[in-house]
């Protein structure tokens, strides 16, 4: 039985009442009207206005109360100062969803704030959602649903839109019409004041008429369930994205238009990036990526093969390939053959392929077909310029062709218009992207490569660090603790670097001396030669204060150091609070490469981990990779990808490679630090030297501050790290062992195996039907799940060496927050063993745990085992007042 998604009522109303509905010319309530009319709307619609009969000719009312019919949506179209009592008078008469039109709130200063909060508060107290305000409204062109003040109307179609600009759905809606481009959904949220992106994501992932998505986005309100149902949608539906405020000046007029935080643009790059999903920066770009997609465009890389019969335009594809970052393919000596062989002596013996002025069919189709063949090539753009020679139509056509069999993609550009008309509606007709100049061609593969890149990284559930030695998180408290219990939020390096020991990071040990003598006792214990730096909070970058003196081989220059920093930092900070000099030894790697890693919390997406050069020229290299946690190696190693240095981590002119194993291992950790130390707002380890041997952190420092406990440990993170806590042994009466763990992504093998061997009688009683196998869709539903709000154990146990799912249990959080909906399932022949109930009380405990109040359960009324079963648990059980074939069950968490 599929139960209805809470927002059916916004975007599948069988009822629609118009408040503020007019005949008066240009009004807002007669564009309206007229609008769901031309649209044909499926349901009963209603106009409300104390002043007409009729409007339109639909029957007019004075009050929604006075509508004889509950209505699904009300859509509001009054002066911003009656709303709220307008929204109070539709929770009387029972409306289910409001659509606030009207502008006048937040965005026009304090008293519109004021009259928004009023609003907010009318819609709770009845349990009323809201869409808005300042909003264009919602279409639901299958359903004849325009409730939006749009001149322009949608097509029929697949893709769901959902835009913080009601001018930009307005804009994407005059061009879709003529280019044939039709929507499932229009959803412009305005103000969002009540629903955001994460909830209308929700319904869209589970709306069947919706193929894919693309969003328009200003600001974040709520950044764990955007990036919660981002990634879910991405997991089943493509999904573009175009964010606008990419720079400082522009984000604070985003902030005024739609009052949303605005946090760092490469940080929100991370986070789309971890969501799997496409990036676009143009409209232009938005529908080349979708028709890329709907064509089934699926490169393997990011490596480019140009061919063209111009040598100028080819050259214009490979600057503009530069320019984003596609490497150009390096051709493998078995296609430098193919091509010698099939080209003219005179071709450009490179890539771009340059095929000359006077090529004609069928010297491109040995080309094109030598660079599909070879390796190192994971996609092809075609180019053609209409020479004397050239036959524009014949070379499509073989292109064409070509495709069919392909098992890389071509995009293609003929560039011109007269010569090449024809040529561009034949591979429009057969689904390959087609341009006019080489720039968006380009780009256009950049983007689809990227997203198949950021499926993989969506894919990435980072586990624990269990097979290795645990940190000390109490030691790392207690650090933490103690300088906030001093009222400080900078901890001195000795601090910093005990937390980095802590968490099992190779540190360089540092002391502080607080005389001169103390200093070269110090340094002598600890071995020449020496480093030695100011200790005090009130100094962030040493150096720049001459608080730092590197390799003293000597006491007395140790002697002379002490007094030299001190002297140097109270000139240049005569107000700094100094505890003393620390004093480590002089790390001294003839291969060492010196590195950064920080940590910064933003404001929307909370803590993110960056990698870079470092060393003094951090700041001015700006070479630095960014990317939110949790991490693991596959995400690290992506993210050392994606920096200039990584060049010259590997072997580079006489220098062996780095120990690359030791660097993944400290940015793993760091992860892990963020994870289970919420008190970070900052850190940055500076230098991390690292060489063939290993890693050492030369100086950090971390800067902390208070929080308040919550009952979900990890609620300062976008995206809930693995909750490798919950793993747990249960040891059956006959002594064998069984793993009770929360699932994962890399699960779905066993899943399917686990729901291949059920009977049919269990397979009916827990997903209502006999199929034999799961659907991919559902293997991904099921297993890469979103551990903030809902939760899944497998129970697993080993066969002969291999691990094999026995029976699995969820729950998924209801929209209130407060409930969560379950489901069990054991293997036939571990069935009156204990395994049930021992999944179901894990399973209750996490959920009471979680702070829910209410487990709830739907079940065949003829299923009497789990009827029982559920009972004894403590549910409640009722009859469904309108399908006698399921009951209803309850169990409180909480006493």
């Amino acid at each position: 039985m599929k139960e209805k998604h809470y927002l059916t009522p916004l975007l599948e109303p069988r009822s629609v009442g118009v408040i503020g509905a007019s005949e008066r010319e240009g009004s807002l309530g007669s564009v309206l009207i007229h609008n769901m009319l031309n649209a044909g709307f499926k349901g009963r619609l209603f106009a409300i206005n104390p002043r007409h009969e009729t409007v339109l000719g639909v029957p007019c009312y004075k009050s929604v109360e006075d509508v004889p019919h509950r209505l699904d949506l009300a859509v509001i179209a009054v002066r911003a100062d009656k709303v709220a009592s307008v929204v109070d008078s539709c929770g009387r008469a029972g409306v289910k969803a409001v659509i606030v039109l009207s502008a006048g709130f937040a965005e026009a200063g304090p008293r519109g704030a004021l009259l928004e909060r009023h609003v907010i508060e009318a819609a709770r107290r009845h349990k009323i959602r809201l869409l808005g305000p300042n909003c264009l409204g919602i279409m639901r062109p299958e359903l004849g649903l325009n409730a939006t003040f749009a001149h322009a109307s949608a097509s029929k179609g697949t893709i769901g839109l959902i835009s913080q600009s009601g001018a930009l759905c307005a804009a994407i809606l005059d061009w879709a019409r003529p280019n044939n481009v039709g929507f499932s959904a229009v959803v412009s949220l305005g103000s969002s004041s009540d629903i955001d992106f994460g909830e209308v994501l929700e319904y869209m992932i589970s709306d069947p008429r919706t193929e894919s998505i693309f969003l328009y986005v200003e600001g974040i309100r709520d950044a764990r369930r955007f990036m919660s149902a981002l990634r879910g949608a991405a997991r089943v539906k493509p999904v573009l994205l175009i964010k606008a405020g990419r720079h400082p000046d522009v984000s604070r007029a985003i902030l005024s238009h739609s009052g949303a935080p605005i946090g760092d643009d490469d940080v929100f790059d991370a986070a789309l990036r971890r969501a799997g999903v496409i990036r676009l920066y143009n409209l232009g770009q938005l529908f080349a990526a979708a028709n890329a997609l709907f064509s089934h465009f699926r490169p393997r890389g990011n490596r480019l093969a140009i061919i063209t019969n111009g040598g100028g335009p080819g050259v214009m594809a490979a600057d503009r390939a530069v320019d984003i970052g596609i490497p150009l393919s390096d051709f493998a000596e078995s296609t430098m053959e193919k091509l010698n062989a099939a080209l003219p002596a005179g071709w450009s013996r490179g890539n771009p392929i340059d095929i000359l002025g006077d090529a004609d069919p069928e010297r491109y189709r040995k080309a094109l077909q030598a660079v599909l063949d070879g390796p190192n090539v994971d996609g092809v753009l075609v180019m053609l310029t209409p020479q004397a020679m050239t036959k524009p139509t014949e070379v499509a056509e073989m292109v064409i062709e070509l495709e069919k069999a392909a098992d890389k993609p071509v995009v293609t550009c003929w560039m011109g218009e007269d010569l090449v008309g024809e040529s561009r509606r034949l591979f429009i007709e057969a689904g390959i992207p087609t341009f006019r100049t080489p720039e968006p061609a380009v780009e256009l593969f950049s983007h689809i490569s990227a997203y198949y890149r950021n499926q993989k990284l969506l894919m990435q559930m980072p586990a624990s660090l269990s097979h290795l030695s645990p940190p000390s998180i109490e030691s790392a408290r207690l650090v933490i603790e103690t300088a906030l219990g001093e009222r400080r939020n900078r901890l001195n390096e000795m601090e910093s670097k005990a937390l980095l020991a802590a968490f099992r990071i190779p540190i360089a040990q540092t002391v502080v001396a607080r005389s001169a003598t103390e200093a070269m006792v110090l340094a002598e214990e600890i071995g020449l030669p020496v480093v030695m730096k100011i200790d005090s909070a009130s100094v962030i970058h040493k150096s720049d204060v001459g608080g730092v003196r590197l390799n003293l081989t000597s006491l007395a220059a140790v002697r002379s150091a002490y007094q030299e920093i001190l002297e140097a930092v109270r000139k240049s900070q005569p107000d700094a609070i100094i505890n003393g000099i620390s004093i480590e030894p002089m790390i001294q790697k003839r291969n060492g490469r010196e590195l950064v890693i920080g940590v910064r919390r933003d404001p929307v997406f909370g803590p993110v981990i960056s990698f870079g050069e470092g060393g003094n020229q951090v700041e001015a290299n700006r070479d630095i990779a960014v990317a939110l946690p949790p991490l693991n190696s596959y995400l690290v190693r992506d993210m050392i990808r994606s920096t200039r240095i990584a060049t010259r981590l590997a072997e580079f002119r006489n220098l062996p490679a780095v120990d690359m194993d030791a660097l993944e291992l400290v940015l793993l950790r760091v992860s892990e630090m963020v994870c289970e130390l919420p008190w970070i707002t900052g850190m940055e380890i500076n230098p991390l030297i690292v060489d063939e041997n290993g890693a050492v952190a030369v100086d950090a420092r971390i800067v902390v501050e208070n929080v308040s406990p919550t009952a979900d440990r990890y609620d300062h993170m976008a995206i809930h790290p693995y909750p490798s806590h919950l793993i747990s042994k249960w040891t059956v009466p006959d002594g064998t062992v069984v793993t009770i763990r929360p699932i994962k992504p890399e699960d779905a093998d066993l899943e399917i195996e686990f729901v291949r061997k059920l009977s049919q009688e269990t397979k009916y009683y827990r997903f209502m039907n006999t199929m034999r196998e799961l659907p991919p869709a559902m293997v991904a539903r099921l297993t890469q799940i979103d551990y903030d709000r809902e939760m899944a154990f497998v129970a697993t146990m080993d066969v002969d060496g291999v691990e094999t799912e026995i029976g699995v249990c969820r729950y998924a959080v209801n929209p209130d927050g407060e409930s969560c909906e379950f489901a069990v399932v054991v293997a036939d022949d571990w069935q009156h063993r204990g395994l049930a109930r021992k999944l179901m009380s894990v399973l209750i405990e996490t959920a009471r745990n979680r702070g829910l109040a209410y487990m709830n359960g739907v079940f065949l009324s003829n299923n009497d085992r789990m009827l029982k079963f559920v009972s004894k648990l403590g549910f409640i059980l009722t009859n469904d007042p309108d399908d006698n074939t399921v009951k209803h069950g309850v169990l409180p968490l909480q006493d």
